[in-house]
């Protein structure tokens, strides 16, 4: 049976329990995905450790739309503000029940995004969130559809324009722009921009000569790090061959994937050293800075 609720509460009583579960996940947490880059001083700025151009020039080198990538890097703020925008607005709609299979297409095709780009290369795949929220999003889809008209498909999606949507839509970016303004008025806590450049790994003291120490890059890929007596350096653990994560074989002195056989000599650039793989892994910079290791 069809339901078109006429207000907010309504459209939350018209729900089922988990539906109505699936749904205040959904957009609390695109507004909070919003919320986290509006508040990043770094984000949209070229001086920053988070800035949006660096994620993109990082994920280009590994992601299949790389090539897409690299050509919309010189509109990287522009797409910076439009993702913050589309998360803010995307989250509210769904909140507020404005033009509800429109914003889960819309949140649908932002975890696609995502996904093409930030964690494509995460194996396991369930270790990436992407895929998992754009599950939801197009199970939420699904169920709107069946809910909301007699008629199934795409077909059934309907678009009125009528005073009430044009004021719910108004409002969905009006509030939109409210916390795009709040969180430039109120950034979170961070390094100031001209230190964000380097980011901390690890204590000095916490790596022996000799030893290892995994963690996370800026661009947000695993990675290594190695120490010597005459320094330290590292590496992507992406696998240049179809994007497995390597792991580190102490006993060989290797870094080998599980996958295809693939494995690379860190001592001597990554150079690749049996298996499919292409090229050496990614070098990552890094260096040492006082009692602290940073990547550079």
């Amino acid at each position: 049976m069809a339901f078109h609720p006429k207000s907010i509460s309504a459209s939350w009583r018209s729900q089922s329990p988990a539906t109505r579960l699936l749904r205040a996940w959904l957009g609390i947490t695109w507004i909070y995905g919003g919320w986290d880059k509006a508040s990043d001083p770094g984000f949209l700025n070229p001086g920053g450790a988070t800035y949006i151009g660096a994620q993109i020039e990082a994920f280009s080198k590994n992601s299949p739309i790389g090539s897409f990538l690299i050509q919309s890097y010189d509109y990287a703020v522009l797409l910076g503000w439009l993702t913050i925008f589309g998360e803010f607005a995307v989250g509210v709609a769904t909140l507020m029940f404005v033009v509800p299979r429109i914003s889960a297409l819309a949140g649908f095709s932002i975890s696609i995004g995502l996904w093409l780009t930030a964690t494509f290369n995460v194996r396991p795949y369930f270790y990436g969130s992407d895929t998992a929220y754009a599950v939801m999003w197009l199970a939420y889809f699904l169920i709107l559809q069946n809910g909301l008209s007699g008629r199934r498909g795409l077909g059934a999606m309907r678009f009125d324009i009528n005073r009430r949507g044009v004021m719910r839509i108004g409002a969905v970016a009006g509030i939109s722009g409210a916390f795009m303004g709040l969180g430039h008025l109120f950034p979170r806590n961070v390094l100031p921009i001209a230190k964000a450049a380097n980011k901390r790994i690890v204590a000095l003291s916490k790596v022996p000569v000799g030893g290892t120490f995994n963690f996370t890059s800026a661009s947000g890929a695993p990675a290594l790090l190695f120490r010597t007596k005459t320094g330290v350096f590292a590496y992507n653990l992406t696998c240049t061959h179809q994007g497995c994560t390597v792991e580190y074989a102490p006993s060989l002195k290797q870094l080998r994937c599980a996958c295809h056989g693939a494995a690379f000599d860190p001592m001597k650039s990554a150079k690749v050293v049996a298996g499919p793989a292409p090229r050496p892994l990614e070098k990552i910079k890094v260096k040492i800075i006082g009692k602290n290791i940073v990547e550079i």
